[in-house]
C-alpha cells in the first residue's frame, strides 16, 4: 500500500490535491459539526456519484444521455416504496434500487442504441416525461405530485449519515473510474472516438454500449437510493428535466471522460448554489454566469485544464510528470523536446 501511495498517488499534483481533498472532507467532522454544513457535503457527495455515472455512459461510450435522471428516479421510487410498503431496511432497497435502476437501463437501452446522434438525446429524453406522467396517473400508489415521504432514515445520525455517504462516494467513483482504466473503458473510449471502426475489429459493439447503459445505470441508482433515504421523500421532481441538465452540467464543468471531474464540478457547484440562496433574486443568475465565465477560459473543464498546466506530457511515452521534473518519470526521456525512449521500447517489445 505504501508503495503504491508513494508510486501512483504522490507522483503527480492532481492526485496529491485529490487526496488532500479526500483526507480533509474525512476530518471535516473534528473541524465543524454544523448539521447544515453536514447535509451540504452529503448531499454533493451523493450528488457526485450521479454526475460520475453519467460521465461513465456519454464521456467514455459517447451516448449521449439527456434523460440521465430516469435511473436516478426509478432508484429513489423503488427504495422508497419498498421500504413504506414492505418495511426493508435501507441497505436493501438502496440495493434493489440500483437492481430496478439496471433492469429499466436494459429497456431503454435496447430500443435506444438503434438510434444515432441526436435522435438517441431525443429518445433518452422522453423516458422520464413517460415515467412522470405515470406517476401522476396512480397518486394513489405513487403519491403524485407530493411524492411518497416518511422513508426511513439512512442513518441513526447525521454525522454517519455523512461517513457513509462519503465512504459511499470514494468506493464508487474508485470503481467507475477502474471500470475506465481497464479494457473495457479502452473499448468505451474506442467506441466513442470511432464505432465503424471498432465494428470492423470484430467488437460487438452493441453489446458493450448496452454495458455501458446497464454499468451506468447501476451506479445513478445506487446514488438515487441513498438521495431518497437521506431526505426520506422521493418525488418527481428526481425525473425532472433540469435534474438531467444538472448532471450534464456538473460534469462539463469538472471535466468530460475523467470521472473525478464531475466529483469536483459538483463538490464546487453544489456548494456555491446554496451559498447563493441568500440571493434568491439572482441566484440562478449568477450561478450560470459563474459556470460561463469559467468556462470560457477552461473550455475543456477544470481538471483538464489543471493538468495540462500541472503535469505536462512526455513527448515521446506520453506519459503525465509533475511540472518541476526535468525528465519522465517512465523513460526518462528530457521534458520538453523529443529524444530517444528505450523504456518505452523495451516495453512495447
Amino acid at each position: 500500500m505504501w508503495r503504491y501511495v508513494t508510486g501512483e498517488l504522490l507522483v503527480l499534483p492532481t492526485r496529491v490535491v485529490g487526496l488532500a481533498a479526500c483526507l480533509g472532507l474525512l476530518a471535516l467532522p473534528l473541524v465543524t459539526r454544523d448539521p447544515y454544513v453536514l447535509r451540504v457535503v452529503t448531499l454533493a457527495s451523493i450528488l457526485a456519484v450521479f454526475a460520475a455515472s453519467w460521465d461513465l455512459l456519454t464521456g467514455f461510450s459517447g451516448q449521449i444521455n439527456l434523460g440521465h435522471a430516469l435511473f436516478f428516479g426509478v432508484a429513489a421510487y423503488t427504495s422508497a416504496l419498498l421500504n413504506l410498503r414492505l418495511g426493508l431496511s435501507p441497505w436493501l432497497t438502496i440495493l434493489a434500487g440500483g437492481a430496478m435502476a439496471v433492469l429499466v437501463a436494459l429497456v431503454v437501452g435496447i430500443p435506444c442504441l438503434r438510434l444515432k446522434g441526436p435522435y438517441l438525446s431525443l429518445a433518452t429524453l422522453a423516458f422520464p416525461i413517460m415515467l412522470t406522467g405515470l406517476i401522476f396517473a396512480f397518486p394513489g400508489f405513487f403519491g403524485g405530485e407530493l411524492g411518497v415521504s416518511g422513508l426511513t432514515r439512512l442513518a441513526g445520525t447525521r454525522l454517519r449519515e455523512y461517513y457513509l455517504a462519503l465512504g459511499a462516494m470514494l468506493v464508487l467513483v474508485f470503481a467507475m473510474w477502474k471500470i475506465t482504466d481497464s479494457r473495457l473503458g479502452i473499448i468505451f473510449h474506442a467506441i466513442r472516438e470511432d464505432e465503424v471502426a471498432v465494428r470492423a475489429s470484430g467488437i460487438n459493439t452493441t453489446r458493450y454500449k448496452l454495458l455501458a447503459f446497464c454499468l451506468s445505470g447501476l451506479f445513478a441508482g445506487l446514488a438515487g437510493g441513498m438521495y431518497a433515504h437521506f431526505l426520506r421523500i422521493a418525488g418527481p421532481a428526481l425525473l425532472a428535466m433540469f435534474f438531467s441538465f444538472q448532471a450534464i452540467i456538473w460534469t462539463i464543468f469538472g471535466g468530460v471522460a475523467t470521472i473525478y471531474g464531475p466529483v469536483v464540478g459538483v463538490f464546487i457547484l453544489y456548494p456555491v448554489l446554496e451559498i447563493l440562496r441568500v440571493v434568491r433574486e439572482i441566484r440562478m443568475l449568477g450561478f450560470a454566469l459563474m459556470v460561463l465565465v469559467l468556462l470560457r477560459f477552461m473550455p475543456e473543464g477544470i481538471v483538464p485544464w489543471l493538468e495540462h498546466r500541472l503535469e505536462p506530457e512526455c513527448p515521446r511515452c506520453r506519459s503525465r510528470n509533475a511540472f518541476t521534473r526535468r525528465s519522465c518519470r517512465v523513460c526518462g526521456t528530457a521534458m520538453g523536446r523529443p529524444s530517444s525512449c528505450p523504456g518505452r521500447a523495451t516495453r512495447s517489445a
